[in-house]
């Protein structure tokens, strides 16, 4: 199992819950981490933008991270939302086995 870390901002804390919730239930997620409120600063449209968002960092793997993703178009409030999956290359070992086993999907001489 290759373990995906997906970050991805959202406007508000009820859409952050709402959108966390979903994935863990339908098992695409093993764990969502909610962050913020926190400040943005991007350009859109050809002007610089300034927001309030929450991030959700999401835990997964690659096997699930399409579903994820349309999950997530799906449900989020923005045209165009952020979803940006980084690898996990190393962490906690007994993180590590929980993320495997939740998925199923573990290799066991990759844990």
């Amino acid at each position: 199992m290759e373990a995906l870390v997906v970050l991805c901002t959202v406007p508000d804390e009820e859409t952050a819950t709402k959108l966390a919730e979903t994935v863990v239930q339908n098992r695409l997620a093993a764990c969502v981490n909610i962050i913020g409120p926190h400040k943005s600063i991007y350009e859109w449209g050809g002007k610089l933008e300034r927001d309030t968002e929450f991030l959700l960092v999401i835990k997964t793997s690659r096997q699930r991270f399409e579903a994820l993703a349309e999950k997530v178009i799906q449900l989020h409030p923005y045209e165009v939302p952020e979803i940006i999956a980084l690898p996990i290359l190393a962490g906690n070992a007994v993180k590590s086995k929980i993320l495997c086993n939740f998925f199923s999907a573990c290799n066991e001489a990759k844990a």
